[in-house]
């Protein structure tokens, strides 16, 4: 926003406190004047010490003495209200500095301003910490744009590889080719897709229902079972009613990706998943474990990385497109909850999903 020049609030502040300083001085000078006169006589008395002062005498001297002091009061408050001024501002100076840099795309920059805790000092640590949350999320941004971008360009090189064997040899099994330009087509809408699902839910973009969680993980453990006892892999469920407020839609996508991620990467026979609710003093969980590989505590650290994928996937007919724990992530942090993945110890992955707890009988 472009705006008028004005005067600083440094030479404001100066211009107060010598006002200030100039108006104690000048109440000071009648409080001691008044005081004065009352005790001095009109005319000139005659003491055992000699004549004493008339107030006309009194008056004369204490005018003079007022003169003096009212310009050196006005100087002292000029000169010291500026080197105060400047001290107290020095901090927002460096604040202003740093949001200079961040405007400029410098994000790496801290402020980290010295001294006790004031007000001055409370706005640089917040700022800080403002600094330190945005650039984490532009350098996710960046890095999940640049996966995007590669993954996205995959199945569209893949597209044009084909297209062109069908162009250039007429010879080919057509049905083939479209078999396969099929696959890769629906390959690019579901990635197409999901990122779409992804940037909804960082937005925030849903209305607020009362959902029980409960009734999520069999509705969703209803649906994938079909393919669990395709691949020999057992569900369980159980817990009882868990209330919360956030999307219907959001939170059964959550729930189907983590139930769907638990088949998934699973032992190639007799694999187990269980899917359990339960309720806590302030929040409700979302707990699904299953069977699997034993995973290292720095590969499940990475695994709601978009496009990462921790083991190999047993199921190659649901191959995903590598947003699942992602998508995950960012659901539960759009609905004020926390994701928490665990290794077992005899292998496979325990998450637990916390989102914050809703009366069950407030009106919808």
């Amino acid at each position: 926003m472009d705006r008028q020049p004005g005067v600083s609030v440094r030479f404001k502040l100066t211009l107060s406190y010598a006002g200030f300083l100039m108006l104690a001085g000048v109440l000071l000078l009648v409080a001691m004047w008044g005081t004065l006169l009352r005790y001095v006589p009109e005319r000139v008395t005659r003491t055992p010490d000699g004549l004493s002062p008339n107030r006309d005498f009194v008056v004369h001297t204490f005018v003079q003495a007022a003169g003096q002091v009212l310009p050196f009061l006005l100087v002292f408050g000029l000169l010291g209200g500026w080197i105060l001024a400047g001290r107290m501002l020095a901090p927002l100076t460096r604040i202003t500095d740093a949001t200079r840099m961040a405007t400029n795309g410098s994000l790496s920059h801290r402020i980290r301003l010295p001294g006790r805790k004031d007000e001055f000092r409370e706005l640089a640590d917040a700022f800080d910490a403002m600094l330190a949350r945005l650039e984490t999320h532009v350098a996710e941004q960046q890095r999940f744009a640049a996966n995007a971008s590669h993954e996205l360009r995959t199945p569209l090189a893949i597209s044009k590889t084909l297209l062109d064997v069908a162009r250039t040899d007429p010879n080919h099994d057509a049905g083939e080719i479209i078999d396969r330009l099929h696959t890769v087509n629906t390959r690019a809408i579901d990635l197409t897709e999901a990122l779409l699902l992804l940037s909804r839910a960082e937005q925030r973009s849903f209305t607020r229902e009362h959902v029980d969680l409960s009734l999520i993980a069999e509705e969703a453990t209803e649906t994938l079972l079909p393919l669990a006892e395709k691949h020999g892999v057992t569900i369980e469920t159980g817990g009882g009613i868990a209330p919360t407020s956030g999307s219907q839609a959001l939170l059964l996508q959550l729930t189907m990706n983590l139930v769907h991620n638990a088949i998934v990467h699973n032992l190639p026979e007799q694999g187990a998943v269980w899917v359990n609710t339960s309720v806590r003093p302030k929040t409700v969980v979302l707990t699904v474990e299953n069977t699997g590989e034993k995973l290292t505590p720095e590969l499940v650290s990475t695994l709601t990385e978009p496009f990462q994928r921790g083991t190999e996937r047993i199921r190659t007919d649901h191959a995903g497109v590598g947003l699942g724990l992602a998508i995950v992530k960012t659901i539960a942090h759009a609905h004020d909850g926390t994701l928490t993945l665990t290794p077992r110890s005899a292998g496979g992955l325990r998450i637990t999903v916390e989102l914050p707890a809703t009366d069950p009988h407030t009106d919808r």
